[in-house]
C-alpha cells in the first residue's frame, strides 16, 4: 500500500495508477507526495530539531522556506509540540519523539497516512488528542488513513469504518 515493495498478487492503485507498473523513482516521487508513513520506531534524524525533522519531507516541495517552515510549526503546534520544536530527538521524551514522526508525517499533506502504532508511546489523553487528529484528517480532510495497531482499545475508539484482522500473517 505504501508502494515500498511491489504486489505479489493482485493490484494496488493510487489515483488511478497501478504502482507495480511504475519505476523506482515514479515510486520514490508517490511516497513523497501523496503518502505520509508513522514509523514504529521513528526514524528521525538525531542531529535535526524536531522543526527540521517535520520540515525534511518538505525540501522537494515547491514552497518558499518560510512556508516550509510555517506549515512545520503548524503541525507541531497540532500534535503538542510548539514548545519543543527546537529540541533534539535525544532531548525528548518517546512520546514527543512519535509526535515528531506523526508531525513529519502529515507534513506533506499526504492523501494517505499509513501509521504503525501511532499511540504505543503516548499517555492516554495525548494518545486520544492524537486519534482526534487523524479521525479528523480522515473525517474533514477525506484523507486515507491506515492504522495498524494491537491495541484493542484504539479500534474502538476510532469508530473505524473497516477493521481488518490479520492473525499469523492471514487476513481473517
Amino acid at each position: 500500500i505504501g508502494s515500498l515493495d511491489y504486489p505479489s498478487k493482485g493490484t494496488i492503485k493510487l489515483d488511478g495508477q497501478n504502482i507495480a507498473q511504475l519505476d523506482e523513482s515514479e515510486l520514490a516521487q508517490i511516497r513523497g507526495q501523496k503518502i505520509g508513513f508513522v514509523f514504529q520506531s521513528f526514524h528521525l534524524i538525531q542531529s535535526m530539531t524536531a522543526l527540521e525533522n517535520v520540515m525534511l519531507p518538505l525540501t522537494f516541495q515547491n514552497m518558499s522556506a518560510g512556508e516550509k517552515q510555517k506549515r512545520a510549526i503548524n503541525i507541531l503546534t497540532k500534535v503538542g509540540l510548539k514548545f519543543r520544536m527546537t529540541h533534539l530527538p535525544g532531548e525528548l521524551s518517546g512520546g514527543e519523539n512519535q509526535r515528531v514522526a506523526i508531525a513529519r508525517a502529515l507534513a506533506n499533506n499526504p492523501e494517505v497516512i499509513i501509521a504503525d502504532e501511532p499511540t504505543g508511546n503516548l499517555d492516554q489523553s495525548t494518545g486520544k488528542k492524537i486519534m482526534d487528529l487523524l479521525l479528523n484528517i480522515y473525517k474533514k480532510e477525506g484523507k486515507t488513513v491506515i492504522i495498524v495497531t494491537h491495541d484493542r482499545d484504539l479500534v474502538n475508539i476510532t469508530k473505524s469504518e473497516k477493521v481488518y484482522k490479520i492473525v499469523d500473517g492471514e487476513l481473517v
